[in-house]
């Protein structure tokens, strides 16, 4: 085992247009404020924190300097011999704050065999061969588009809202409401298919004409629309501020719309539709880069890749959420258990005076303090002192470890892995 199993890193803050402003308690430059050469700005967005080794921003050891990646290429012992056996000498996660101002893109990320193709055809837009699930843990109120609303509903609005209507047009509309009415009972194949034939109409539509529609829109919405709640009307509203006349704002009727408590949790699968839309959150993925865009984004968008990726399946928000079981013999920690064997998450929350001994995880793992009795608690990690909140460690491949809440509420975000599924 190298000289220390268990040491600080030094993360990076992203800034990018969505992030929130320092001023309005992003927790990603709340978080970067202890680290060394960090410069605030209030004024300056803070989008993400990264902790990882992943080449776009790497972390680093505090101590030392030296780039994580590198250390574990030195080091494997740290990651363990079945990490290294299936993963490489490297790290299959990368784990992240997001501290969210303006919706992200409409997006999806592609699966294994997808994410190849896509890397061989355009390496320039998809730079790695790799997949890309990934888990969101809400830290504070948050909401997002996530996965299809079941058929019924998207007829519904198709049928009470006509610019909606107008953008998929008249045929495609009409054809949607008559097979998926509240009355009506389709096959899982046939709400396949309906779904994708609607959804490829409204992401290829005119550009002008859905600016038009939205104008229209939104001029009926100043007076109230039967059919379209607060929460969709505020919505609406919002992303035409920050992408005016954009289709993705017509996502709104096709998209379940979730909602977060802080420590509630979705997974996102490959091949499903998404876009986070508000809030700070932890988020865990696979070590890849590849996103498929076609609405909200001032980048790139690939609606043809998009639109026959998809899986078009589809439910309400409750089942979009991936519920937090028991982790092994703990008391105060939970697990968030995606079913993929790239990463899992856990939450550590102590009361003052509380203790979590954990044993050795047969993997690596990051391990983030993001509470501390607001800022003014205490707390140990075998024999580091914790005084800040947004503190990062790297824990080795089978070192056990004990958090104390020494002063005030603790609470911890954990990513691991571990080459076999079954064992976490």
């Amino acid at each position: 085992m190298s000289d220390s199993a268990v040491f600080e890193l030094v993360c990076g803050a992203q800034s990018y247009d969505w992030g929130k402003l320092g001023k309005d308690g992003s927790k990603v430059s709340h978080f970067a404020q202890g680290l060394p050469k960090f410069e605030y700005d209030a004024e300056k967005p803070y989008a993400e924190l990264w902790m990882g080794t992943h080449p776009s921003c790497p972390s680093t050891l505090l101590k030392s300097g030296q780039d994580l990646k590198k250390y574990l290429s030195e080091h494997p012992e740290l990651l363990g011999e079945k990490v290294v056996d299936k993963f490489g000498q490297d790290l299959p996660f990368l784990f992240k704050v997001l501290a969210i101002r303006k919706a992200l893109s409409i997006q999806a990320h592609p699966d294994k065999e997808l994410a190849k193709r896509l890397h061989e055809e355009k390496p320039d837009v998809y730079k790695d061969p790799n997949h890309k699930p990934e888990m969101a843990v809400a830290l504070t109120d948050f909401s997002g588009f996530c996965g299809f609303r079941p058929p019924s509903q998207i007829a519904s609005f198709l049928s009470s809202v006509p610019e909606f209507s107008t953008v998929i047009g008249s045929s495609a509309s009409s054809s949607f409401t008559s097979k998926f009415s509240s009355s009506s009972s389709p096959s899982e194949e046939d709400k396949k298919q309906g779904l994708q034939e609607m959804f490829s109409a409204l992401m290829k539509a005119d550009d002008e004409l859905v600016k038009s529609q939205v104008e229209k829109l939104l001029s009926r919405l100043s007076g109230g629309v039967e059919g379209i709640e607060k929460e969709e009307k505020e919505l609406i509203e919002t992303l035409n501020k920050d992408f005016p006349g954009d289709v993705g704002i017509f996502c709104t009727f096709v998209l379940n719309i979730v909602r977060l408590k802080p420590g509630e949790a979705v997974f996102l699968k490959a091949n499903e539709p998404h876009a986070y839309l508000d809030g700070d959150i932890m988020e865990c993925m696979a070590t890849s880069d590849n996103v498929v865009r076609a609405g909200l984004t001032p980048k790139l968008r690939d609606v043809p890749t998009l639109t026959t990726m998809l899986t078009y399946t589809s439910s309400p928000p409750s089942e979009q959420i991936l519920p937090p079981v028991s982790f092994r013999s703990t008391k105060h920690t939970t697990l968030y258990d995606p079913p993929i064997d790239e990463f899992s998450v856990l939450l550590t929350v102590l009361k003052e005076g509380e203790s979590e001994k954990f044993e050795g995880i047969e993997g690596p793992s990051i391990l983030i303090f993001t509470e501390l009795d607001g800022g003014k608690g205490q707390a140990r990690l075998g024999d580091e002192k914790i005084e800040r909140e947004g503190q990062v460690f790297f824990v080795g491949a089978g070192k056990e470890i004990t958090i104390e809440a020494k002063k005030g509420r603790v609470v911890a975000y954990r990513a691991f892995v571990e080459a076999s599924s079954e064992e976490k």
